[in-house]
């Protein structure tokens, strides 16, 4: 198959350090590639993903000139380079000059959507343009607009490397934005009660600076609680799997959380509030533990010994590799291909 995949303009796929959906899209496309499809990636200059890459005249997803010219450049290739698949993890306005086009189109969300936008292009797009979502939770509210497939996130395996065991010692983690709705602030008071130490990771917004030195910054002091500031791949590995768990206590309905398959790959269990994808992601009692409170959340941590580490890789291998990512967006695309040749 010829395959377009595209990426919001901000970030290089894949990132050097923060970048959760560019590093799917990279995920992806090595996937796809080296099953023997012709991918071209739109995307950032300076990517290095290693498949032929078309960059975005615009860099601002959020500039409606940007949005014009990007929008207008894809029109271009996707008239000229005969696709068989356009997929979208970019902007859903990138799509509209070719939403009357004969090519199958799937847009990915992988943050909030809007009822009201989804279901305008459904119906201008007449039956070629489909939609995915990277959990169930985060599908629910319109679930009835269109057609849905529900394809998750991962993590690339050979990326992680497996940790039977951990340090009876061992620290718990905190990896990911360092801001309230993410909860390091509670990650710190879970690890006070159960008496273990936490490492921080992760870049800290400048719009969330002032919320971290109110909140964070005065418990940290290099023993108890360390901040390491955001880190590559080669140290986030390290991290995840010295760590006794990975603490998700977030406060908002986060869409999937890629970190939670980080860990696992790496043996690390998850120790998580019950919102958004969690419930999902986590088997309660198996890979880890899902948690409605703080006290329940550190009472869990003690338990963590329950826990075969060896689960936590198996679940990711099954579910969330990037083997087991790559077949079913395959199969998604075959699936939409299909069901076109047969309406026409």
């Amino acid at each position: 198959m010829r395959i377009a995949l595209t990426a919001d303009p901000e970030i290089a796929v894949p990132p050097i350090l923060y970048g959760g959906i560019e590093r799917v899209i990279d995920m992806l496309a090595r996937g796809l590639s080296a099953r023997g499809h012709e991918v071209t990636l739109f995307a950032r200059a300076g990517s290095t993903c290693p498949v032929e890459t078309c960059v975005w005249p615009g860099a601002d997803s959020g500039a409606w000139l940007d949005t014009a010219r990007n929008a207008a450049f894809l029109a271009r290739h996707v008239r000229a380079r005969r696709f068989d698949m356009v997929h979208s993890f970019s902007r859903l306005a990138y799509l509209a000059p070719v939403l009357g086009a004969r090519v199958p189109k799937l847009m990915t969300y992988q943050r909030a959507i809007s009822p009201r936008t989804t279901g305008r292009a459904q119906r201008l797009a007449r039956g070629t343009l489909e939609f995915s979502a990277i959990s169930r939770k985060m599908m629910e509210p319109v679930a009835h607009i269109g057609r849905w497939h529900m394809a998750p996130n991962g993590a690339p395996l050979s990326a992680y490397a497996f940790r039977p065991d951990c340090a009876p010692d061992a620290p718990l983690a905190f990896l990911g934005r360092v801001e309230e709705i993410k909860g390091p602030h509670v990650a710190i008071e879970v690890a006070r009660r159960a008496g273990r130490r936490l490492v921080i990771a992760g870049n800290v917004p400048d719009e969330h600076r002032a919320w971290f030195q109110a909140h964070v910054a005065p418990a940290i002091d290099g023993e108890a609680v360390r901040y390491v500031g955001p880190v590559d791949d080669r140290a986030k590995n390290e991290l995840l799997g010295a760590a006794a768990a990975l603490l998700m206590p977030i406060s908002w309905e986060e869409p999937f959380g890629i970190v939670m398959a980080e860990a696992m790959a790496c043996g690390a269990p998850v120790v998580g509030f019950r919102r958004g994808a969690v419930p999902e992601v986590v088997a309660h009692g198996v890979t880890g533990f899902v948690v409605d409170t703080l006290d329940e959340m550190a009472a869990a941590v003690a338990r963590l010994p329950e826990i075969d580490r060896a689960a936590c890789r198996a679940r990711v291998e099954s579910l969330y590799s990037d083997d087991a990512v790559a077949e079913r967006y395959l199969e998604i695309y075959r699936d939409m291909i299909a069901r076109m040749r047969r309406e026409r």
